[in-house]
C-alpha cells in the first residue's frame, strides 16, 4: 500500500469571490465509470465549505458515503438517511467517486495515505477529487501514489466562500488528465456554476494560489485607501462610492469592503467574524511564498502581504476575517 507522503509548504484555506450562478448545462459526455448514474459519492471532510457541498450533492440525488475526523458533524447527514463511515478507508471501499475537502496539506496527506486512507481500500478505476486548498507538489505526489493503484487523482480547489458553498455557486479550477475532466465536471456542476480545467495535476492548485495573493495585496491596499481617506476627513461610505465609480475599483472595495458600515452582509459590518479567517489568509500567502521560492519568482507585495498576516496573527486576529487588516491599520501606532 502507499507509503505515507512527505510535504512541504504551509497549509491552506481560501476565500474567493464567485460571479453569479448559471444554469447548469447538459451533462458532458459520459466517461468510461458512467458518470451519468446516481451511484454513492464519498465526501470527506465535513468543515465550513464541506458541509454545504455535500448537501448539494445531496439535493442533486446522489447517495453520500461520508466521513469527517469529528463525528458530530455527520449526525445530521446521518438523520437524513446518508451513509457514514468509520474511516476514509471505508469511503473508498465503498464508493469509486470521493471527493476530499480539507484544511491543509498535512490533513490531505493523512487522509489519502494515513494509516487508515483511501489509499488502503481504494479501487481500481476510481476517481478522486481533492477539492482542498494544498501545495500543488502535494497534490503532484498525491497523484502519482493514486495512479500506482490504478485510480485517478484531480485537485480541484474552489473559490466563492462559504456563500457561493451554500448557493451551489462555487468556482471549481480543476488540475488533472484532461480525459477524465468530463467525469470530474458532472460531480462538480452540482456544487458550483464555473468548472474551469487549469491543466495537469497541480495547476488548479496554482491558480488559487495566484488569485488569493492578489486578494490579499487588493485587500490591504484598499484598506489603506479607506484609512487614508478617512483620517483626511473623508465619509468612509462616499469614499467607498467614489473608489467604485474610479480606477481604484476592486472586489476588495466594491464587494467585501473592509470598513465598518460600509457595506451590509460582509464581515466588517460584523466584527470581522464569519468569512476566511485571517489564519488561512496567512496559510495560503506561505503557499504563494513557496511556490515563488521553488519557480524562482519575485512576489515583493506577496511577500509583504505575507509578512502583514502573520504579524496579525500574533496580535489576535488570527480568528476574524482577514479583511479585519483595516481594523490592525486603524489600531497602529502612527509611523
Amino acid at each position: 500500500m502507499a507509503a505515507s507522503l512527505g510535504f512541504r509548504g504551509a497549509a491552506s484555506g481560501l476565500w474567493y469571490w464567485s460571479g453569479r450562478r448559471r444554469p447548469v448545462g447538459s451533462l458532458a459526455a459520459v466517461c468510461s465509470r458512467s458518470m451519468a448514474s446516481k451511484t454513492p459519492v464519498g465526501f470527506i471532510g465535513l468543515g465550513n465549505m464541506g458541509n454545504p457541498m455535500a448537501k448539494n450533492l445531496m439535493k442533486h440525488g446522489y447517495p453520500l458515503i461520508l466521513y469527517d475526523v469529528f463525528p458530530d458533524v455527520c449526525k445530521e447527514f446521518k438523520e437524513a438517511g446518508e451513509q457514514v463511515a468509520s474511516s476514509p478507508a471505508e469511503v473508498a471501499e465503498k464508493a469509486d467517486r470521493i471527493i476530499t475537502m480539507l484544511p491543509s496539506s498535512m490533513n490531505s496527506v493523512e487522509v489519502y495515505s494515513g494509516a487508515n486512507g483511501i489509499l488502503k481500500k481504494v479501487k481500481k478505476g476510481s476517481l478522486l477529487i481533492d477539492s482542498s486548498t494544498i501545495d500543488p507538489s502535494v497534490s503532484k505526489e498525491l497523484a502519482k501514489e493514486v495512479e500506482k493503484m490504478g485510480a485517478v487523482f484531480m485537485d480541484a480547489p474552489v473559490s466563492g466562500g462559504v456563500g457561493a458553498a451554500r448557493s451551489g455557486n462555487l468556482t471549481f479550477m480543476v488540475g488533472g488528465v484532461e480525459d477524465e475532466f468530463a467525469a470530474a465536471k458532472e460531480l462538480l456542476e452540482c456544487m458550483g456554476s464555473n468548472v474551469v480545467y487549469c491543466g495537469a495535476v497541480g495547476t488548479g492548485q496554482s491558480a488559487k494560489i495566484c488569485n488569493n495573493m492578489l486578494l490579499a495585496i487588493s485587500m490591504i491596499g484598499t484598506a489603506e485607501a479607506m484609512n487614508l481617506g478617512i483620517r483626511s476627513g473623508l465619509d468612509p461610505k462616499l469614499l467607498a462610492k467614489i473608489l467604485n465609480m474610479s480606477s481604484g475599483r476592486c472586489w476588495s472595495s466594491d464587494t467585501y469592503n473592509p470598513v465598518p458600515g460600509v457595506m451590509h452582509g460582509v464581515p466588517s459590518s460584523n466584527n470581522y467574524q464569519g468569512g476566511f479567517g485571517t489564519t488561512l489568509m496567512a496559510k495560503d500567502l506561505g503557499l504563494a511564498q513557496d511556490s515563488a521560492t521553488s519557480t524562482k519568482t519575485p512576489i515583493l507585495l506577496g511577500s509583504l502581504a505575507h509578512q502583514i498576516y502573520r504579524m496579525m496573527c500574533s496580535k489576535g486576529y488570527s480568528k476574524k476575517d482577514f479583511s479585519s487588516v483595516f481594523q490592525y491599520l486603524r489600531e497602529e501606532e502612527p509611523f
